[in-house]
């Protein structure tokens, strides 16, 4: 993904592009995985903590982002690809490694389709696969 796609991904969720906008989302790219805001912090020492939770707010309040719980006692964000306002079209199944603490994406494999009681009302899936990564296997 280009900057210019970075951009237009922006622009689309209604979230002005400036520099350090630009720069947080450009982790998640670079990562090609969930982050938590630490791992975000780590890779953007130039940035305040301060800017990285309001934009990581911000995000997440203009649907720029998703939250999941990362398998472990904290939470992860990941881009959204996703240029839908009313479906999320790259919802995806997520692993996390109890080894190492990393959540991966497992983009090629579709969140199952879940079938409510009458009277509820899905508003998100989240589906985490928990174990040990290849690396740490």
């Amino acid at each position: 993904m280009q900057e210019t796609d970075i951009i237009d991904l922006m622009m689309h969720h209604g979230v002005k592009p400036t520099a350090n906008r630009i720069m947080i989302a450009n982790a998640f790219v670079k990562e090609h995985r969930p982050l938590s805001m630490s791992e975000i912090e780590t890779q953007l020492e130039s940035v305040d903590k301060s800017v990285i939770s309001r934009t990581l707010a911000l995000f997440r309040e203009r649907h720029l982002v998703h939250v999941l719980p990362d398998g472990g006692d904290g939470i992860r964000y990941e881009l959204c690809h996703s240029c839908s306002d009313d479906h999320d079209d790259d919802a995806h199944i997520h692993f996390y490694c109890g080894r190492c603490g990393k959540t991966f994406c497992l983009e090629d494999i579709p969140i199952p389709e879940v079938s409510l009681p009458e009277g509820y009302q899905a508003e998100s899936v989240n589906y985490m696969v928990t174990g040990l990564c290849p690396d740490c296997r």
